[in-house]
């Protein structure tokens, strides 16, 4: 893994740090519903979706979860498309 990772697009203009990003995650299953809820009570909630289905959800290690529109596969591909570029 590279030293700094720089930022990686989440869709819609929006863009997170790289090195940050903890899980990669659907929002599909009941566990993760309960993560976006319990982020949003605590106020620690980012939709970055603006308004369309979520299909993503990235987990950071400040406790931060993040709401992208983009597919979890298009993000992990950007992920590795920045990682390669680096080395």
């Amino acid at each position: 893994m590279a030293k700094d990772q720089g930022l990686v697009s989440v869709g819609f203009g929006n863009i997170v740090s790289a090195a940050r990003i903890i899980a990669l995650v659907v929002p599909e299953s009941a566990p993760v519903k309960r993560l976006i809820q319990d982020a949003r009570e605590r106020r620690l909630l980012i939709d970055a979706s603006c308004g369309r289905k979520t299909r993503s959800v990235l987990v950071m290690d400040s406790g931060h979860v993040v709401l992208s529109a983009l597919q979890s596969e298009t993000i992990a591909r950007r992920m590795n498309a920045e990682w390669n570029t680096e080395e």
